[in-house]
């Protein structure tokens, strides 16, 4: 395998002078280099280094793979029919290239930052002092994080400094929406996308405070009516040492923003920046590694890999057709999009906001989750039109490699049955042979804490959150694709519900039990068809908010008299079962609309301990006293069952003792 990699680097040696590279990587500056842990040895792979710096493209604007980036002809930097940038990243990578697998992780990092290496490994996101088990080092992978969100937050987020766009030397204008339902009362928000205390982007600030245009409306839930507050109880202001003071980032109301509340504002907003460069920063960086025998982290293999946001970003970046380099070469040789969802996401657009995802209580009705969503090409059945996923890479000839993986919470909150059901929602829909569909049951969007409890602030549900972990998974899941690029290795079969054995069923007939004290959701996210103006399929978005359509249909996996999920790749913790695993939870009444889901979070609901228990309190589950003999008893069935995951590859053989002391842990939290 080795052999082979020291190969490649000299064959790309030979043909680098022969291709035109267009100038896609003109230079990388390097802002720190060091040995990782002091030059500790990774198994075969030896020493590790971490490198941090900048990474400049230039992108012709006349070549044909940049043609779909919106506004780039119109960038106020264009020089020579080029457009330059530049992106931040940090690479782990065997110091020794020659000792590494060959293989990156070109990590697209969530919101500006890095987090493949700590969920996969344990330890620090940059192993600067933890490298936790270091799996991914022993195993020799080099991993990239690269900048690709031009308003990532924060001083040490990953970012992409791309130009702006300019209407032949007239400043560019347009309006811009956000919304939020906040979880206390605030006197002013901050325009930009809001994710419980923190910012998720930046976006951009009011270029017009005074515009007619600018308006701000209150709801109580998604589909409910907007009610317009007049403009003499708000205005463009913070509080700053008691004072009101003007500001282009802030909205002040006057009696304060209230919790359980829709607030959604419109307002005008100037300079774009051509924010579709970041595809072609993934894709540019993919294709220098793998052909500049000079690279920073050269490759033999490429695998991008994005988390939630990012999942969406690779989907759009496969939809948009950026898997192929301006020589019509395979950028990407595996996507690994996990909870992504159904979505795709506002990466590519004027006055782009890439942060803006789909939750239940904000970021509505954004370009996230649009037709089509199937890899095969579908058909709306409303209006007619047709498309699918891969269609340009099938065009171009760069179909890679595909996982996509799903927890629970993406059928409620993502629209996730919509990537494997046709438009009607009537029949399952075939794969691509490149392509596997992973669910895994039970848990939720990000791993919840163990022992189990309840989020805190803009998290705080109505019952302790799901802590199913997916770290073993993603072990399991690198090491298949790996193989599968690699050697041709077939990855373990897609698994997920399907309408066919009724394991994906409609909301009206999902069944979870009635568990005293346990409030059940009344509805799930949709697809909606949506309008945003004539402009909008080509990336220019006039209407805000946008004109919607009717929804797609809503589907979410049947559960068993447990109310767990009977369908998909089932952790011990849910093949023998010490509580249910709820694909939803509540938002807590102190934080407002008790009856409405929060983003991201299950639900961890313990069995009774004994059949007393179970009588007492009318649990229609059994006992865990009625279902296992002792704490051995239940350890040698959940060992069963983890042997049977290990023999179909879900789990690899290595994490089989971590995983036992975990369901010693399980036992010791739900039976004591």
């Amino acid at each position: 395998m080795l052999k082979g990699f020291r190969r490649s680097i000299l064959f790309g040696a030979l043909i680098a002078g022969a291709l035109s590279l267009h100038a896609r990587v003109t230079r990388v500056e390097v802002l720190d280099r060091a040995d990782v842990l002091d030059g500790r040895s990774f198994a075969d792979a030896g020493t590790y280094e971490r490198i941090t710096g900048r990474v400049y493209f230039a992108l012709p604007v006349d070549n044909a793979h940049n043609s779909g980036i919106v506004d780039l002809a119109n960038a106020v930097n264009v020089a020579n029919g080029e457009v330059e940038f530049y992106a931040d990243f940090v690479v782990l990578r065997p110091k020794d290239a020659s000792k590494g697998n060959g293989s990156m992780i070109l990590e697209v990092p969530n919101r500006g930052h890095s987090g493949i290496v700590h969920i996969v490994d344990g330890g620090d996101w940059d192993v600067k002092r933890d490298a936790g088990d270091a799996w991914l080092l022993r195993e020799g992978f080099t991993i990239v994080s690269l900048g690709w969100q031009w308003d990532a937050a924060g001083t040490n987020a990953l970012k992409l400094i791309a130009p702006i766009a300019g209407d032949h030397g007239k400043t560019i204008t347009g309006l811009l929406r956000g919304d939020l339902m906040p979880y206390k009362v605030m006197a002013e928000i901050p325009l930009g996308h809001l994710m419980g205390d923190d910012l998720g982007g930046t976006e951009y600030p009011v270029a017009a405070p005074d515009d007619p245009r600018n308006t701000l409306t209150v709801r109580d839930s998604r589909e409910a009516a907007r009610t317009v507050i007049a403009r003499s109880e708000w205005q463009f202001s913070r509080t700053i040492d008691g004072k009101l003071v003007s500001s282009d980032r802030f909205i002040h109301l006057n009696g304060g923003f209230q919790p359980g509340k829709i607030y959604e504002y419109v307002y005008v907003v100037a300079d774009p920046v051509v924010a579709g460069t970041g595809f072609a920063a993934v894709r540019d960086f993919a294709s220098y590694a793998k052909h500049d025998p000079n690279a920073i982290a050269p490759a033999e293999r490429v695998y991008g890999e994005g988390i939630s946001q990012n999942g969406r970003f690779l989907r759009d970046f496969l939809y948009e057709g950026f898997n192929a380099d301006e020589n019509g070469r395979m950028a990407l040789d595996g996507v690994l999009a996990h909870v992504a969802g159904a979505g795709r996401g506002s990466f590519n657009y004027r006055f782009a906001q890439p942060s803006r995802d789909a939750q239940p209580t904000s970021s509505i009705f954004f370009p996230t989750d649009i037709f089509p969503f199937t890899d095969e090409p579908e058909r709306d059945p409303l209006t007619g039109e047709t498309g699918g996923l891969l269609d340009k890479a099938k065009a171009d000839g760069v179909v890679p490699k595909i996982f996509f993986s799903l927890t629970s919470y993406e059928y409620w909150g993502r629209v996730a049955a919509l990537i494997h059901v046709s438009a009607d929602g009537k029949r399952d829909a075939a794969l691509s042979q490149n392509v596997r569909i992973y669910h895994f049951t039970g848990l939720q969007h990000f791993t919840g804490p163990f022992p189990p409890a309840k989020g805190t602030g803009a998290a705080l549900g109505q019952n302790p959150e799901s802590p199913l972990p997916i770290k073993y998974f993603w072990r399991a899941m690198i090491a298949n694709m790996d193989a599968w690029v690699r050697s041709g290795g077939e990855p373990p079969a897609s698994s997920y519900p399907r309408i066919a054995d009724g394991t994906l069923v409609t909301l009206k007939h999902y069944a979870f039990p009635a568990i005293a004290g346990v409030n059940v959701p009344h509805e799930a996210n949709a697809a909606y068809r949506i309008d945003f103006g004539p402009g909008w399929r080509k990336g220019i978005l006039s209407v805000q908010p946008p004109k919607v359509g009717e929804a797609f249909p809503v589907m979410v996996p049947q559960v068993d008299a447990d109310g767990n999920e009977r369908d998909g790749i089932m952790l011990p913790e849910i093949a023998i079962p010490l509580a249910t695993y709820a694909s939803w939870n509540l938002r807590d009444p102190s934080i407002g609309a008790p009856d409405q889901r929060l983003p991201f979070e299950g639900s961890y609901l313990p069995f009774p301990r004994t059949a007393a228990d179970r009588i007492r309190t009318g649990d229609p589950r059994l006992s865990i006293a009625e279902r296992y003999a002792s704490r051995e008893d239940y350890l040698a069935r959940y060992t069963r069952a983890l042997d049977g995951l290990i023999s179909q590859r879900w789990i690899l053989a290595e994490d089989r003792a971590a995983m036992i002391e975990r369901g010693g842990q399980e036992w010791g939290a739900a039976a004591r």
